[in-house]
């Protein structure tokens, strides 16, 4: 078998705090991609008046159902390009599954609850992992080659291009990156003085 390296990346904002929720995708440069996995569908469950998973990472063809486990309806939307549907769910009803076919962001919010928000990032990479509270991930079996390697967050300013890095990997070597992202405050509700909640607006990411 050919000698394989490891790649470790680091996401941080522009203070240099980890970052959680930051997709990272790996391309190979100049090498066909292989073949692509089945389809899957996978699941955004309503919560305590929040949308859980905050993001959720899919491949083209890819379905996603949103499910209402709160005991008030709920009426879910996204105005992406990418991606764009509205429906009203009672509690402990689904959706249709919902095929994702092109790659793009999908912003997705409740019509009735503000503070509710969720992203459907949706990518034709080869490899991929998402940012946990230590803000880092981990590739291996990376084959010698050049590679570009992009990180997204949904605090990033919406239209603002993913910042991109090139990488060598020779033999069994092993690569580290840092990327530093400037980032929106987090639009989901954040308690204030008094126990009021602050109401937040969906922006639609293109």
């Amino acid at each position: 078998p050919a000698p394989c390296g490891e790649l470790t990346v680091q996401v941080l904002d522009a203070g240099g705090a980890r970052v959680a929720d930051a997709v990272v995708t790996v391309r190979a440069v100049g090498r066909l991609a292989g073949t692509a996995p089945s389809p899957v569908r996978r699941t955004i469950d309503q919560q305590s008046l929040a949308f859980i998973p905050y993001l959720e990472v899919f491949r083209p063809g890819d379905e996603v159902v949103f499910r209402n486990s709160d005991r008030t309806r709920h009426h879910v939307y996204s105005f992406s390009p990418v991606k764009s549907f509205e429906f009203v769910l009672a509690p402990n009803e689904s959706s249709p599954p919902q095929r994702l076919d092109e790659p793009g962001v999908v912003a997705v919010g409740c019509n009735i609850h503000d503070q509710m928000i969720s992203y459907l990032y949706v990518t034709d990479a080869p490899r991929f992992a998402r940012t946990g509270p230590g803000g880092k991930v981990r590739f291996d079996a990376l084959r010698a080659g050049d590679y570009e390697v992009r990180a997204w967050q949904p605090r990033m300013r919406p239209g603002r291009a993913e910042p991109m890095q090139e990488l060598g990997v020779g033999g069994t070597s092993d690569k580290a990156l840092v990327f530093s992202l400037a980032l929106l405050p987090d639009p989901r509700r954040q308690p204030e003085p008094g126990g009021r909640g602050r109401r937040t607006q969906l922006v639609q990411v293109c």
